[in-house]
């Protein structure tokens, strides 16, 4: 796709968007709006909202509006964050199929990780297809004692004759793990070194054997992430991603794609300001001063993040490398949801946590219950790498 005038290009993908997509329709009320941060769905029913939002990612792909900023000798488009930004806004005006959390981690992590360390072959074999969702990745980073410090990790590979890895250890915090195909993994390769030098990347098939998801269950009643155990289980040299010791760079650069995915996403995920101020508008408390500082509060720090994200893609734009912001963005987006369920918990009082039949008391509910685990330690807010 050529990189074409701005506003000509936003134009060109509002058209396409036009042809794949329906307008967004707006919820008849508040009440109807869709406030879960997870959606606690049965296996059958969550496999089919998968198989919708694969549908779309793979037209996005085909039309080469997947990995925009993506280089194009690495299957991308090669433009800049500013068309990103610009796509996400247009996109936002039509109905898309609600994303999964292994749908992003598949397109915006894991597939431009391999695209931009893999092979020529690891390119055609698995970069497209993970771009394309043809193939779905899970991101098998953290561990119980390795979270905020990911080089810390103790998963351990080793080298065995014929060139094969045997890979024993265990993962957390691992979303989408029963539907993936694979799993980018990090191991410690060589325990000899500074932890950051001896850690290697690995594709790992899930239905490998000596692979077991166990589901982790939520307050919300779901089970949205997973541990991951790893006994004996042997891959092929062909399935290493970078070079042997070279895992913490492949390492940071997913997690700066995850940052900025996460903090700047356009899907929505719980709720907003926007829902917050309704619920007080239906309950009679926008006169309450108590009320009203609460809810300027949300509204700055509602903002203060927006800004924060603008700033993010207008450096990117810019050809420049975003600093701490860009982790920022990712922190400002958990604390605000969970700053958003605490108003509406205050608004609501007991009702909150009574089922009492009323509209939008269970998905405010949802909300308080699934906003904690957005901050899940998949990103290390700190490593010993600095």
């Amino acid at each position: 796709m050529s990189q074409l005038d701005p506003d000509a290009w936003r134009a060109q993908a509002r058209r396409w968007l036009a042809t794949v997509l329906e307008p967004a329709r707006a919820p008849e009320s508040s009440q109807d709006a869709d406030l879960a941060v997870f959606h606690n769905l049965p296996e059958e029913e969550e496999r089919l909202l998968l198989e919708r939002c694969r549908a779309y990612q793979r037209a996005r792909f085909d039309a080469g509006y997947q990995a925009l900023t993506l280089p194009a000798d690495k299957g991308g488009a090669g433009l800049t964050a500013a068309h990103a930004v610009a796509f996400a806004q247009e996109e936002s005006a039509f109905d898309v199929p609600p994303s999964t959390e292994l749908i992003s981690v598949t397109v915006r992590l894991v597939g431009m990780a391999v695209s931009l360390f893999g092979t020529a072959e690891q390119l055609r074999d698995y970069a497209r297809p993970l771009l394309r969702t043809d193939l779905l990745a899970c991101q098998l980073f953290s561990e119980p004692g390795a979270g905020s410090d990911l080089a810390a990790l103790r998963t351990r590979a080793r080298k065995e004759g014929g060139g094969d890895w045997a890979i024993d250890g265990q993962k957390v915090w691992t979303s989408g793990a029963q539907f993936a195909d694979y799993g980018l993994l990090l191991a410690r390769t060589d325990p000899d070194v500074v932890k950051q030098a001896g850690i290697t990347a690995f594709l790992v098939p899930m239905d490998a054997p000596g692979v077991e998801v166990r589901p982790i269950r939520q307050m919300s009643g779901g089970a949205s992430f997973n541990e991951v155990f790893l006994s004996g289980v042997r891959i092929p040299d062909r399935l290493r991603i970078g070079r042997p010791g070279h895992g913490w760079e492949v390492a940071t650069t997913t997690l700066a794609f995850e940052r900025t995915a996460s903090g700047s996403g356009n899907r929505r995920k719980g709720g907003t300001f926007s829902d917050v101020l309704a619920l007080a508008r239906s309950l009679g408390r926008t006169g309450d001063p108590l009320v009203r500082q609460r809810l300027a509060d949300l509204y700055v720090r509602a903002a203060l993040r927006a800004a924060t994200v603008d700033r993010v893609a207008r450096t990117s734009a810019a050809g420049g490398r975003p600093g701490p912001e860009a982790s920022l963005t990712k922190l400002m987006a958990s604390d605000l949801l969970s700053r958003t369920g605490q108003v509406a918990a205050e608004l609501m009082g007991a009702r909150i946590s009574a089922d009492t039949g009323e509209p939008g008391t269970f998905a405010w509910t949802q909300h308080l219950l699934g906003a904690p685990a957005t901050g899940w330690p998949e990103a290390p807010i700190r490593s010993s790498a600095t």
